[in-house]
Parts: C-alpha cells; structure tokens; sequence
C-alpha cells in the first residue's frame, strides 16, 4: 500500500551531527553556498582558526588521536562508565567507535532523545580496509574478533569496511592488538578524518584493467592517515580510486576520486573529481578537467584535502562538507587554488574517462590477467557473520586463494581461483548465503545499519530489505527484467545507502497510515551513478506524498517494476531511470 505522511524528525540528529539541509528533488547543483553573511564562515585561510561552534572546541583541544591511549590505559579499565562524554561522544569515531543504539527505542525519538539517552554500553566498530583488500588470515582474524567479542555480528559496508556490533570498551586494547598483528587497523574510520580509500575490487588482476591503483592508495595511506595535520578537518573526507574501466568506486559521490583513463598524450593517469557527497543535500563531484600521472596522485590528494582543511567552512556543520566550498567557488578557482597555493605546479588539461560498458559490481565469474578467475559474490544486504567470514576463509584457501575484496556495494571478490576450481567455490558460496548468480534484486539491494544498531536512525532496514528481496525473488520469478534493478533501503534521512542514487531509493521516516504513524520510508525513483545503462549521473526523482510501509517494501517494488516493463520503450532499451524520469506521476504511486 502506497501512503502519504510526513518525517517526524526536526533539523537536528543526535551525537553531533547535523543533517546537510536542502530539498532532495532538484539537480545536481542544489548544492547551495552558505548565504552571505556578517558572520565568518570559520574557513580557517579567511578567517582565523577561533573554534565557532562546540566541535571544533574540543577538536582543537584534542582532535581524537590521542584518545587511543586513554581508552587503552583508562577506559578499557575503568569500564564504560569512566569514559569521558566528550571522548564518547567525539573522539572515540577517530578509531572507529560509535555507541551503538540502545534497543527497545522506537524511531519517533530518534531526534528528542540526547545521545546518553539513546545509546547503549556497546559500541559499533569499524575496521579499516582501504582498497578492500583482504587475505584469508586477515579476514579469519576478523572473524575470531567477531565471534570472541561481537556476538558474531558482521556487516559489509558500503565503504569497502566491515562492521562489528556489541563490541565492549574493556576489549578494545585486544581487538587492536589482533587487528594490527596482520596488517589492520581502525585508525580514522569514523571522524572528521580521512576516511577509508575506496579501491576498485579488482586492482593488478582483472584483465581489462587500466591501471593498478594499489600504489596510489598505499602511498595515501601510509602518507596520511594518522597525520596530525590533517586529524581535524571540517567533516568527513571521503576518497576513491579505480584504474578499471567499470569506474566501480562511485567516485561521484566521494570528496576526491581519481578515475584512470588513457590520455591521447600522456598516456595511462587519472581524471580528478571532487566534491561529490549525498546526505540530506546531495551533489554529485565534478571533474577539475585535469589530468594526474600516477606518481602526482598522492601529492594531489593532499593539495584537496589540505583546500577542505584551510578553506572549508566549519561554522556550521550542516554546511562543513567540501561539495558546500565547490559549490561557492566552482571547479576553475578550485582548480587555480589547488595549483597555485598546494601543489605549485599546474596540472595538464585532460579529457573525461569513457562511459563504462559494464556494471562496476563484479558479480559472477570473471576471468583475471593471469588466467586465473574472480568470483563476485552476494550476500544479502551486507549481512554476514562471524562464523560465516571464518567458514568463507576456510572455503577460499581450500580451493588454492588467499585473498578477497569487500566492494562498494556490500558484496565480496574473491580472487586468483583456478578453473577446475570455479564451479565447487561457487557451490561452497551458496552454502554460505553468498550467490555468485543472484536474483537481479537481490544483487541490486544494499542497506543502511538501521534502527537496529544506529542511533541517528528513524526505520529499521536490514530485516525489512531481507524479507522484501526473499518475497520478490519469489513473486518476481520469471519476470523478463532487462537489467539489475537497484534498491537501496536506509534509515533515515542522511542516505549513507544512497538513495538518491538507486533506481529505487527508500529514505526511512515515519509515516501517517488511517491517522497513525508508523515506520515507512519516502520514495527516490531513477537515481543512478553513470553506467553502460544510463550516460551520466543523476539524482533519483521524488513524487510528491509517495511513501511506503515499512512492511510494504515487496508489494511496492513488485507493483512498480510491473508497470516498468508494462510501459517502457524496449526499442530503445530503456532503463528504469529513463522510464522512471519521463513517466507521469501516476505511474509511479
């Protein structure tokens, strides 16, 4: 049933954050500046690094790195009830911890509540995989931290990370120890940091690879993460790499990318992107129009990430991230100040990257440079488990690999399996709950963490977007779909599912249904990043009063995927997105 409502939220979100604000039906460009005003805007090159608002006060009295010492040496024994608010509440996302939300509270006081009212004495941690890339060992590691102190929780991101639950203070000094004992870490996972560094899934083995693009991200990483100087930024700096062809980092939508391409000239080198980001005022990245050799991108990186640092505006956070800056000073005075202030050298002129002629998920098998296969399989919504990474771990070194990558879109890779060896993997796979040959909606649906765990959530997803993909694959059995069709469930309004960028988005809120809320979500149809399906990126249309249950999650997919394939211009081999931007609204309800 198709229903009609409002969100219950107000402006504001719990632990520190605030959403981005703006209205989710326009363009690209919606993305406004911050209005002129009398007052600074905090960027630090104009107007002086004064602290404006309570984060950046503690941040600069302590920007998180050295909290690390205290959790070890204090929290970890004194237990949860010694650590300081400000430590909780701020300084423990730099090592990738969050509290986690305390259950039995529903998501109409999700914005009401203060943060020690709605989290629990356990955390969420997030383990840093830069690239996605993993060995055997590396991920049964994972596996036994899970198991020992997660309640064999486990979560692929969408960030190319993994996620554990119910995880204790008093074990963190253990669980760092394991993790840094085989190459891991949590440094700056969470925070107002350099996040993790999106890599494409198939880096140095995939065929039809431009370029590796692991030595770019290692010389970032080993650079700059952990760098004091660049430990307090205005917000999040998200960052992603790819040298192959699928373009499969969605790198529109980070802070900085670097998407490799052939120049007439020069040869292999990377288009430079920046300010892209969703949230609740989503703006896709533009291109600078530059060209970047291999050996400048770290350099480069900097150059943007030290503009964010210097130039960002950090008065308000709603307006902190670097897609606010791009949109005040356009990509031709960003390009001069990064030139001319960070790098002092002028980059070469450069032509976009080819559209790709494939999807960038990596599903199925795919055959690598060294004749060898990789193998893209699905679990369902990200989820998986303690036990099942232990049992994956065994299942892939059994059949003669040691290594996997987590991907973008909450799947996994894995790599170097010899022929003789692809179809019992597969078999092995299925056994685990991870298809190499999905449904079509099952390897299109990714899902936020919901209310289940998240303390900014309004609408679970996890559970929601599982039954609606078992129920769909059953009720869309035999359906002659013409391609993947993408669904993305998240709780609330600030899209870390990416929503406006799906075919078909659901942005938890509550919902009114016979005079009664309930937990519902509102709907973005024809979103999509540029693919072989579509020639550029785009934003996802709403349609004024279109909300769903969160119980109806099913029968809406079913009833607008009929009417999809029932009106859609086959000749022309219409996508979802076309049909979804042109059609009349009442096709859509």
């Amino acid at each position: 049933m198709t229903i009609s409502g409002t969100a219950s939220t107000s402006g504001t979100t719990p632990t520190g954050g605030t959403p981005e604000t703006g209205d989710t039906r326009g363009a690209p460009a919606r993305v406004r500046p911050p209005r002129t005003s009398s007052k600074p805007n905090g960027q630090w090159k104009l107007d002086g690094t004064a602290p404006l608002n309570g984060n950046e006060e503690w941040k600069q009295v302590d920007d998180g790195l050295a909290v690390r010492e205290r959790i070890e040496n204090i929290y970890s024994q004194g237990g949860f009830a010694s650590i300081d608010p400000t430590d909780l509440h701020g300084r423990f996302r730099v090592w990738g911890l969050y509290t986690q939300r305390k259950p039995g509270i529903d998501g109409g006081r999700t914005a009401t509540l203060e943060p020690h009212e709605l989290e629990d004495e356990y955390f969420m941690l997030r383990i840093r995989i830069d690239g996605g890339q993993l060995t055997t060992e590396q991920l049964r590691v994972i596996a036994g931290i899970s198991n020992d102190f997660g309640r064999g929780s486990a979560d692929l991101t969408d960030r190319q990370n993994i996620q554990l639950h119910w995880v204790e203070v008093e074990s963190m000094p253990e669980i760092w120890r394991r993790l840094e004992a085989v190459g891991l870490g949590t440094t700056e996972a969470c925070g107002d940091v350099p996040r993790v560094v999106l890599g494409s899934p198939v880096a140095g083995i995939a065929a039809d690879e431009l370029i590796d693009p692991t030595p770019q991200i290692e010389e970032i990483t080993s650079r700059f993460i952990g760098d004091p100087s660049l430990a307090n930024l205005p917000r999040k700096f998200k960052t992603a790499i790819t040298g192959h062809p699928t373009q499969d980092v969605v790198h529109q939508i980070n802070d900085v990318a670097f998407v490799a391409l052939e120049h007439p000239e020069l040869g292999v080198g990377y288009d430079l992107w920046v300010g892209g980001g969703l949230s609740t005022a989503p703006r896709l990245g533009e291109r600078l129009g530059v060209f970047v050799r291999p050996d400048q991108v770290a350099d480069v990186w900097h150059g943007v990430a030290q503009i964010f640092r210097d130039y960002g505006y950090r008065r308000l956070r709603n307006k902190a991230r670097l897609k606010f800056l791009l949109a005040e000073w356009g990509t031709k005075k960003f390009r001069q100040i990064l030139e001319d202030e960070y790098l002092g050298f002028a980059l070469p002129d450069g032509p976009a990257a080819p559209q790709p002629l494939a999807h960038g998920d990596h599903v199925g098998v795919h055959k690598q440079k060294d004749g060898r296969f990789y193998i893209g399989a699905t679990p369902i919504v990200g989820r998986v488990s303690g036990p099942t990474l232990a049992a994956l771990a065994d299942l892939v070194e059994a059949h003669g690999s040691a290594r996997l990558r987590t991907t973008p879109y909450q799947k996994l890779v894995i790599l170097d399996i010899p022929q003789d060896s692809v179809e019992p993997l597969i078999a092995g796979l299925d056994a685990l709950g991870l298809s190499a040959r999905p449904s079509l909606i099952r390897r299109g649906t990714i899902a936020c963490t919901g209310i289940e765990y998240c303390k900014l959530a309004i609408v679970e997803t996890k559970a929601y977007a599982t039954a609606a993909v078992l129920d769909l694959e059953k009720r869309l059995d035999g359906f002659d779909l013409p391609h993947p069709i993408s669904l993305h469930v998240n709780g609330c309004p600030n899209s870390c599912a990416r929503i406006q960028t799906a075919d078909i988005g659901l942005k938890g809120q509550l919902v009114t249904i016979d005079g009664e809320q309930v937990p519902g979500y509102q709907v973005h149809l024809g979103g999509g990043l540029a693919s072989r399906d579509r020639d550029e990126a785009g934003l996802g249309r709403t349609v004024r009063g279109l909300k769903v249950p969160a119980d109806g999650i099913a029968d809406y997919t079913e009833r607008i995927v009929t009417r999809f394939l029932a009106d859609r211009d086959a000749t022309s081999d219409e996508t979802f997105a076309q049909w979804a931007h042109r059609a009349d609204e009442e096709a859509l309800v």
